[in-house]
């Protein structure tokens, strides 16, 4: 939960903020004045500010000047009580995150403010490419990767980040998009402006335009004044426009004259307004079937790419997997406050041996179950399958094993030094797969199971113990 400080002459608003904030979970510290307000942010810079306009002494405009030089990744939200925002416009302007009018509606207030915080820790949090998990005393999130594929993104990165060139981040979900563009904003040299996440498919098609653009007073019911837009709120900074493959085609036009001329205009409004920001595509789509089929302008796409990183899928960089799951043990490990329990080999392999379909994003779930499932102990191959849902025998999710799962498990065990009963191994796992699928054939018959392997029933029983097999049987005979 978010630190947030409200700053209002009202006693009335502060300690309904105070109520309704702290039911949310949040922390909460109230002032009255401008002056009290910033002394409270250099004792300890909180998430969020939400700050009048109109305060005695030391205006709110004047204190938010003040504020966002200490503090320019604060997110601050301006309040007015007045018809016009001709003011609260002016610092959005100014670097402020929104604003909104009194009285103001509770779901929305709340909304935006998990948008705020949302934004500010975005802006604030590092992001490090390859760094050890361990002896790190500042929380930061990792790209993790020693492979050829990440070695290569790394260096785009670095190459891409210091221009304004507009990006195409490119990958399957859960490859990690988001934390790419994190990395390009945070080496940018607008590193210091605002960066602004804007998730194509999250908001609704009736509603994208407006919180993209804004809209004038009058340029829809119930738009009972000027609204500023999120491009406007990123003035100077970067946006990522997220899944943008998925953007309705009608606004693809707008984010064209955004990228060519630097300028939008708001709902209902007829001058073009210039706006100067960075703008970073993300999508798991084929933008190419897209532009086959007519879902996706091609004008637009040769603007977005000017420069297109591809993000690896995590079954094409293997090596990756035990330093991805040495990181997410010791990071949950600390959240959950529990010691780290490690991991064993024969664990190791079960992750090497998956196809991650869910990518990163996936194997970070898994291991999260896994040292919840582990009780303290070592994490093994049995509360890996609990957590993916799949048999221990490295099969896929949907229970089919592939020649490329094989192959690529096989490959990795031959890596490893300790070679002594390897190919007895290899027979062990794939004897148990055998088996469990034919007793699957046979509804758990065990005499047709024993007649369908070429074996006798007493084998197929030793077998069946060896290889600890749980069998459902149907309502068929076993003697059949």
């Amino acid at each position: 939960m978010a630190t947030i400080f409200v700053i209002d002459d009202d006693p009335q608003l502060r300690q309904s903020f105070e109520r309704l904030l702290k039911q949310e979970g949040h922390t909460v510290r109230t002032a009255s004045t401008a002056e009290t307000g910033i002394a409270m942010i250099r004792d300890g810079a909180p998430d969020l500010v939400i700050m009048d306009v109109r305060l005695p002494g030391m205006s709110g405009l004047e204190a938010f000047s003040v504020i966002h030089e200490m503090q320019p990744k604060l997110p601050v939200i301006i309040m007015t009580a007045f018809g016009t925002t001709e003011t609260a416009i002016e610092a959005t302007k100014m670097g402020a995150f929104d604003y909104v009018l009194k009285p103001f509606d509770i779901p929305e207030i709340l909304l935006l403010i998990q948008q705020a915080v949302e934004a500010g820790r975005f802006m604030r949090s590092r992001v490090e490419m390859d760094a050890s998990p361990a002896g790190s005393t500042e929380p930061a999130e990792v790209i993790i990767g020693r492979s050829k594929p990440m070695q290569e993104l790394y260096k785009a990165i670095g190459r891409v980040a210091p221009t304004d060139a507009t990006v195409l981040i490119r990958g399957e979900s859960g490859t990690g998009k988001e934390l790419v563009a994190r990395a390009i904003y945070q080496h940018s040299l607008r590193s210091e402006r605002p960066f602004l996440v804007i998730n194509c498919v999250a908001i609704p098609e009736s509603l994208l335009e407006s919180e993209l653009f804004g809209y004038e007073k009058g340029a829809f019911t119930g738009a009972a004044n000027r609204r500023v837009g999120r491009i406007e709120q990123a003035q100077g900074g970067t946006i990522l426009l997220d899944e943008i493959g998925d953007m309705p085609f009608g606004i693809q036009a707008k984010i064209l004259r955004l990228i060519q001329e630097k300028s939008i205009e708001r709902l209902g409004g007829r001058e073009p307004i210039p706006v100067d920001v960075r703008i970073i595509g993300a999508t798991n789509r084929d933008l190419e079937s897209a532009l086959e089929e007519g879902r996706f302008r091609e004008d637009l796409y040769y603007r977005l790419k000017v420069v297109t990183l591809w993000l690896p899928a995590l079954r094409d960089r293997t090596g990756d997997i035990p330093l991805l799951a040495d990181y997410f043990l010791e990071t949950f490990a600390r959240a959950m406050e529990i010691p780290n329990p490690g991991i064993t080999e024969a664990a190791r392999d079960f992750l090497c041996g998956h196809s991650w379909p869910g990518n990163v994003r996936e194997l970070a779930n898994t291991i999260q179950k896994a040292l919840i499932f582990s009780r303290g102990c070592p994490v093994r191959p049995e509360e890996l399958s609990q957590a993916i849902g799949i048999d221990p025998a490295f099969r896929g999710p949907d229970q089919e094993i592939s020649a490329e799962l094989v192959r690529r498990w096989v490959r990795h065990m031959l890596m490893r030094e300790d070679h002594e009963s390897l190919f007895e191994t290899f027979l062990d796992r794939f004897a148990g797969m055998v088996i469990r699928e034919a007793l699957n054939l046979t509804g758990g018959n065990r005499t047709r199971t024993a007649k369908l392997l070429g074996l006798s029933r007493p084998t197929l029983l030793s077998k069946i113990e060896k290889y600890r097999i749980k069998i459902e049987t149907t309502a068929q005979s076993d003697s059949n």
